[in-house]
């Protein structure tokens, strides 16, 4: 595997890092994180089909950038890979054709689902579609259990589109799925919230996808606000602070789930993933050094399922974690260069949801408020 990275800031291009005997004319996968505004106001497409002829080129907004152990604002961050032995193919879904995102992910896994599959990586809107029921039918429709991970496109802290391509301009309501084959490729993943949990756990009562009505039949804003004591005045911004721990069933391993705006008049709360009713569910706090811990031990985990150093680590966190680190947020990234060591090329950024199974060999799922790393070697 052969890398090379670019950064756009400033109106200008400045190179990064190469692998010695890196071309652009045989790279087969070009990454372009970056700042929804400047995506949109530049042919940033058009600039790298020139440099990399041959690759699929995907481009997707964010909340911010990830390079080696730092978090840029107002950049794009370009990684282009050459891989050795393996192959990669990639598809671009329009979430507006259809008519629910299961649909979508089922047409993801028809078209790329192959006997040598190895991994699939997904890059979605992060406004448009449901992650939860795009990862379900990824589950259920490959035909046998494989990685999948991935994170939904951001768009700063604005919340208002979020836009990505796959061989064009990046636009609203896209998914890309990219599909990696053959035996060469060791992929190894990783997610971790670090939140604390407190209070009891409560059963929902009364949702509709991911809006939340009624938590043990008494009106789910009502019963947050006592929960949240003095901080209920900087509602909905302290939501942040304040994620909920769901578990889908009394046997499902808990995933968090990021509060996006309140109703005052309906006293309901919208989530960024699905609420189903009967589900178990937890208030949660942040914990400062627990966060930035957690991010070194999805760094671990995702090291674990490997039994050699990572050539390239993609890092995605949520957009709620970096509100909430504020000036401490390139720690969290920092201390997962540390656990890959100096060799691995590293980049990623912060989203809208993050996409990854939360142990090896298990269902890929959708998160809110962790950091999820996917490591990739052909070594």
């Amino acid at each position: 595997m052969k890398v090379n990275q670019s950064m756009y800031s400033g109106q200008t291009w400045k190179s990064l890092s190469e692998t010695p005997g890196f071309r652009t004319d045989n790279a087969q996968l070009v990454l372009a994180f970056g700042e929804r505004h400047l995506l949109e106001t530049g042919d940033f497409y058009g600039q790298l089909r020139l440099t990399y002829p041959m690759a699929d080129i995907i481009v997707n907004s964010t909340s911010g950038e990830i390079y080696l152990d730092k978090v840029h604002d107002d950049s794009v961050i370009v990684t282009a890979i050459e891989f050795e032995k393996t192959r990669v193919r990639a598809v671009q879904i329009d979430i507006q054709k259809y008519t629910e995102s299961y649909q979508a992910g089922e047409t993801i896994a028809q078209l790329l689902d192959e006997p040598d599959l190895a991994a699939l990586f997904l890059i979605s809107d992060g406004s448009w579609v449901n992650g939860s029921e795009l990862t379900s039918a990824l589950n259920q429709c490959l035909h046998r259990p494989i990685p999948i991970s991935g994170g939904l496109a951001g768009d700063g802290d604005r919340f208002e589109r979020t836009v990505v391509g796959l061989n064009q301009n990046p636009a609203v309501g896209k998914i890309v799925g990219i599909a990696f084959y053959g035996a060469h490729l060791k992929v190894g993943h990783g997610s971790m919230g670090g939140w604390d949990v407190f209070g009891p756990e409560r059963e929902v009562t009364q949702s509709s996808y991911n809006v939340l009505y009624r938590i043990d039949d008494k009106p789910a804003l009502d019963l947050y606000k006592e929960y949240l004591g003095k901080y209920t005045e900087r509602l909905p911004g302290a939501a942040l602070l304040f994620p909920l721990s769901m578990r889908t069933t009394a046997d499902s391993e808990p995933l968090v789930r990021t509060i996006l705006t309140i109703d005052e008049e309906a006293r309901s709360m919208t989530f960024a993933g699905e609420m189903p009713e009967k589900a178990l569910v937890r208030f949660m706090k942040a914990n400062f050094d627990r966060l930035i811990d957690a991010s070194a031990t999805a760094a671990h985990t995702s090291l674990s399922q490997l039994n050699f150093a990572p050539e390239l680590a993609i890092l995605i966190s949520c957009v709620g974690r970096k509100l909430v680190l504020g000036q401490r947020t390139e720690e969290e990234v920092e201390v997962a260069r540390e656990v890959f060591g100096k060799d691995a090329v590293i980049t990623g950024f912060y989203s809208y949801g993050e996409i990854s199974p939360l142990q090896s060999n298990a269902r890929c799922e959708l998160h809110n408020q962790t950091m999820t790393v996917t490591v990739f070697s052909e070594n």
